[in-house]
């Protein structure tokens, strides 16, 4: 900065083609020069030593790297990372594939096959035997629901990436085709069941979780059927009064009457008193 400063103004000049030429003339003579100065050497052979020198060179100058660098903040890994890294390994995959020249292709023989399979069949032992002992869990009205929506979720999601079809129409060697499939699949679903449900009883396992829903949609119902109880208690029910509603009820009111008053055993007494006075008037 302060050899800028007194640096004065100056006046610039245009670059002529004969100061080109002074320019290349002294890079040459400067590279004349350097060369001259070089003495000749002799080449040496690279040994086992020189080689281990080298790594050793290398692994030092890797440890004294690490232990310069400081420590660090670590960041969280936000979406728009995420995003950025999934690219990157699409553009490194398409780099890659684009790097790849021809192969040759190998015909895949039965000892290939063989050691393919049985590859796969140690994989799979091993597998198992790395797997430690589960302890089984009871499936839980609150599981069945999760999976069921879970089920819903996937069946709208597969429903989106649905692509638009073509329309066929209907004829009637597919219909006949339908009808078949469809009886065959009833006689099979009906022999099936005979053979295995018809005359069995379905055993549900009785588990602590059940007993607690059932005793709790007891008590729900009990409260509900109270509550519905109480509202209508001191509630009637409005009839409509017709002619032969009136004669019905006047009817059973005389029955109370008589029943009640006494009416039908006094008579009964004047019926027979009648029946005898009749009875002297005729022997009289």
């Amino acid at each position: 900065v302060l050899y800028k400063e007194s640096v004065g103004t100056g006046t610039p000049t245009p670059i002529t083609p004969e100061m080109e030429r002074v320019k290349r003339n002294q890079e040459i003579c400067s590279s004349v020069l350097y060369k001259e100065n070089i003495g000749k050497a002799t080449p040496t052979p690279v040994t086992p030593e020189m080689e281990r020198v080298k790594r050793n060179q290398e692994i030092i100058s890797s440890v004294l790297y690490k232990e310069n660098v400081g420590k660090v903040t670590p960041t969280p890994i936000t979406p728009e990372m995420e995003r950025a890294k999934r690219n990157q390994e699409i553009i490194s995959s398409v780099l890659y594939k684009e790097n790849l020249g021809r192969a040759t292709p190998t015909p895949v023989t039965p000892e290939m096959e063989r050691v393919r399979r049985n590859q796969e069949h140690i994989s799979s032992v091993v597998y198992k035997e790395g797997l430690g002992k589960a302890t089984p869990t009871p499936v839980t009205p609150e599981m069945e629901r999760v999976k069921r929506n879970q089920e819903h979720i996937s069946s709208v999601l597969y429903k989106e990436h649905l692509a638009k079809g073509t329309p066929t129409p209907m004829t009637p060697e597919m219909e006949r085709a339908k009808r078949n499939q469809e009886n065959i699949s009833s006689v099979l679903y009906s022999d099936s069941f005979r053979k295995q449900v018809q005359g069995k009883a379905a055993y549900v396992l009785d588990t602590p979780e059940m007993r607690r829903v059932r005793e709790t949609q007891k008590h729900i119902s009990t409260v509900k059927y109270h509550e519905d109880f109480e509202k209508s208690k001191g509630s009637f029910t409005p009839v409509v009064t017709d002619p032969i509603t009136e004669r019905v009820k006047k009817n059973m009111q005389d029955f109370s009457d008589i029943s009640y008053r006494g009416i039908q055993r006094r008579v009964v007494e004047m019926e027979r008193k009648r029946v005898d006075q009749d009875q002297e008037n005729l022997t009289g």
